[in-house]
C-alpha cells in the first residue's frame, strides 16, 4: 500500500468515526463481562458484570446513594460525595450503617451494637450518648453518661435491663432462681420465676402459680387468678379524666364455661368460650381500647355482635362497624372504613380503605400467590391510580400512575418484603431473568438474562438501543443508523443522506454524560 492510499484510508477511518462521534452508543455491552449504561435523567452510570452478581448502579433513594457489590455476599452504599454509608454480608446475616455522627451493626439483628463514631460531634442529649451491645439472649449492655439508663447482664447468671422487653426494669440472678421487673412504679419478685411471686410498690400482691394470683394497683386496679389460665377476675376503675359516676370496667370467668366483661356502655359474655357469646356496647370511634375515655360533644356509636361457633359463624351490626361471616365461605366486614371480604377463606381476600388521604385498595389469593394493590387520593376518582402486582413467584408489576412503570420476571421476594431496599439490592436481581422500566412515556430500558440482551428507547433524543450481548448492537439516533458486530470490530452505517457505509475497528468510547436530574 503506498503513502497516498494509506493517507486516504486513515482520513475515511478518522472521518466516519468523527461522523459517529456525536451519536455515541449510550450503553457498552460486553457481556457476561461488562455491561455499563446510563438510563436518562440518572445521576451516575449502573454496572453490571458476571451476569447478576457483580454491580453498581444509584440506589434510587432520597439521599441520592449508590449501590455496588458481590451479590448476595457482599452491598455497599456510598452517598453522593462517596463517603461509605452502608454494607451487608449475605443480608439479613450482617448489615453495618453508619451516619455522621453515629454506627451500628448486626449479626442476624440477635448480635448488635450501636455507638458514636471516633471524632463524632458533641451529643446533643443522653440518648445519643449512650452505646448498645448486645449478643441476644445472653449479654445485654448499654452504658451512657446517665446511670439510671445504663445496664449490663448476663443471662441467665446476673444482670438488669432497662426500657427493653416491655419492662421499665428487669433484673435476674440464676434465672429462673430470681427475677425482679418494675412497672408503673410496682416491683415484682419471682423466686422461683414464674412460680413465687411477691409485688410491693405502687401495686402489692402475691401469687402461687399456677393455683392464685393477685396483684392490686389501690385505684386503678385489681387483678386475680385461680388456676392460671382458667379463672381470672379483673377490676378497673375509672380514671381521672372520666366523667363523674363512670362505673369501672370488670372481667370475670371460669373457662371454658363462662366469661363476663362490663365496663361504661359495654358488655361481653361467653358461652363455652370461645364458642358462645355476644358483645355490646357504646362508645367514642377512636376509643376502641380505652373504654370510658370520653371527649367532650364526641358522638358515641354503638354496636352488637353475637358469635355461633366462633370464629366461624359471626354477626355484628353498628353504626361505624359490620361484621357478617360465614367461615370458610364468606365474609364481611367493616371496621371504621376498613371495609373487608374474604371468599373460601384463605383462598381469596379483598379490602378497601383510606390512609393518609389515599383511597386503597387489594386482592390476594392465598395471601400471597396473587397480591394487587391500587392507590389514589381519596374523593377524587378522576385522579391517575398507581397500582403494584405480584404473582408470585413469576412476576411484580409497578406503576406509579404518572408514568413511570416497571415489571419483573421472577419474583419470589418483592412480596414478602415490600419495600425493603436491601433485599431488592442484595437478592432480587438475582431471580430477574427479565426486567423492564419505564421512566416516562417513550423512556424505556428493557433487559433479559441480566443484560445479555437489552432495548432501549428514548423518544425525546430520537434514540434507540438494541444489544445482543457483544455480538450485535443497533443503534438509531434520528436518522441516523449504525449496526455494529462483536462490539464494533466492523458493522455499518446509515447517514442522513440515507447512504450504508462499512467501518472497522470502532470500538465504543466511555459512556456519554448525562446531566443529573434537578433534585427538590
Amino acid at each position: 500500500m503506498n503513502v497516498r492510499c494509506f493517507t486516504a484510508l486513515l482520513g475515511l477511518l478518522a472521518g466516519t468515526a468523527a461522523a459517529w462521534a456525536d451519536v455515541p452508543e449510550r450503553e457498552q455491552n460486553v457481556w457476561p463481562f461488562s455491561v455499563r449504561y446510563r438510563e436518562t435523567g440518572a445521576a451516575a452510570e449502573a454496572w453490571s458484570g458476571a451476569g447478576p452478581l457483580l454491580f453498581r448502579r444509584p440506589a434510587a433513594d432520597a439521599e441520592g446513594n449508590t449501590a455496588e457489590g458481590f451479590r448476595p455476599f457482599w452491598v455497599r452504599l456510598r452517598n453522593p460525595a462517596g463517603e461509605f454509608r452502608a454494607a451487608y454480608v449475605l443480608y439479613p446475616l450482617f448489615s453495618y450503617t453508619v451516619d455522621e455522627n453515629t454506627y451500628k451493626w448486626s449479626l442476624f439483628e440477635l448480635v448488635r451494637r450501636w455507638d458514636r463514631r471516633a471524632g463524632a460531634g458533641a451529643p446533643t442529649s443522653v440518648f445519643d450518648q449512650r452505646g448498645e451491645f448486645e449478643v441476644f439472649p445472653f449479654w445485654f449492655s448499654r452504658q451512657s453518661g446517665d446511670p439510671e439508663m445504663s445496664y449490663r447482664g448476663l443471662f441467665p447468671v446476673y444482670g438488669t435491663v432497662k426500657n427493653k422487653l416491655g419492662f421499665e426494669r428487669l433484673s435476674w440472678t440464676l434465672f429462673p432462681l430470681y427475677v425482679e421487673n418494675e412497672k408503673r412504679g410496682a416491683v415484682t419478685t419471682s423466686t422461683p420465676w414464674p412460680f413465687i411471686r411477691v409485688t410491693r410498690g405502687a401495686a402489692h400482691g402475691w401469687g402461687l402459680w399456677p393455683l392464685f394470683n393477685s396483684i392490686d394497683r389501690p385505684g386503678v386496679s385489681r387483678y386475680e387468678t385461680y388456676l392460671w389460665p382458667l379463672g381470672f377476675s379483673s377490676t378497673r376503675h375509672p380514671s381521672p379524666d372520666d366523667p363523674p359516676g363512670t362505673p369501672p370496667r370488670r372481667d370475670f370467668g371460669f373457662l371454658p364455661f363462662y366469661a363476663k366483661s362490663t365496663g361504661p356502655a359495654y358488655i361481653n359474655e361467653d358461652y363455652l368460650w370461645p364458642f358462645f357469646g355476644y358483645t355490646d356496647y357504646r362508645k367514642q370511634p377512636k376509643a376502641w381500647l380505652d373504654f370510658g375515655q370520653k371527649t367532650a360533644n364526641a358522638k358515641e356509636v354503638h354496636y352488637h355482635e353475637t358469635r355461633y361457633f366462633w370464629p366461624l359463624l359471626v354477626q355484628g351490626r353498628g353504626d361505624v362497624t359490620f361484621v357478617n361471616r360465614w367461615a370458610p365461605i364468606y365474609t364481611h366486614s367493616i371496621n371504621q372504613g376498613y371495609d373487608k371480604h374474604w371468599y373460601a377463606w384463605p383462598l381469596v381476600r379483598d379490602a378497601r380503605w383510606d390512609d393518609e388521604g389515599m383511597t386503597r385498595h387489594r386482592t390476594q389469593l392465598l395471601y400471597f400467590l396473587y397480591w394487587h394493590e391500587s392507590q389514589q387520593p381519596a374523593g377524587r376518582a378522576n385522579s391517575p391510580t398507581a397500582d403494584l402486582t405480584h404473582v408470585w413467584p413469576l412476576f411484580s408489576r409497578w406503576d406509579n400512575g404518572a408514568g413511570r412503570r416497571q415489571w419483573q420476571l421472577f419474583s419470589p421476594l418483592e412480596v414478602f418484603f415490600p419495600g425493603n431496599e436491601k433485599i431488592r439490592h442484595a437478592w432480587s436481581p438475582l431471580f430477574a431473568i427479565a426486567r423492564h422500566e419505564r421512566r416516562a412515556p417513550g423512556e424505556s430500558r428493557t433487559s433479559l438474562l441480566w443484560n445479555a440482551v437489552t432495548w432501549e428507547n428514548h423518544a425525546a433524543e430520537e434514540r434507540s438501543e438494541f444489544h445482543l450481548g457483544p455480538l450485535l448492537g443497533v443503534t438509531r439516533v434520528a436518522d441516523q443508523k449504525r449496526i455494529a458486530i462483536a462490539n464494533g470490530l466492523f458493522g455499518f452505517r446509515r447517514n442522513p443522506d440515507n447512504h450504508w457505509q462499512m467501518f472497522w475497528w470502532e470500538f465504543p468510547q466511555k459512556t456519554a454524560a448525562q446531566p443529573a436530574p434537578a433534585r427538590p
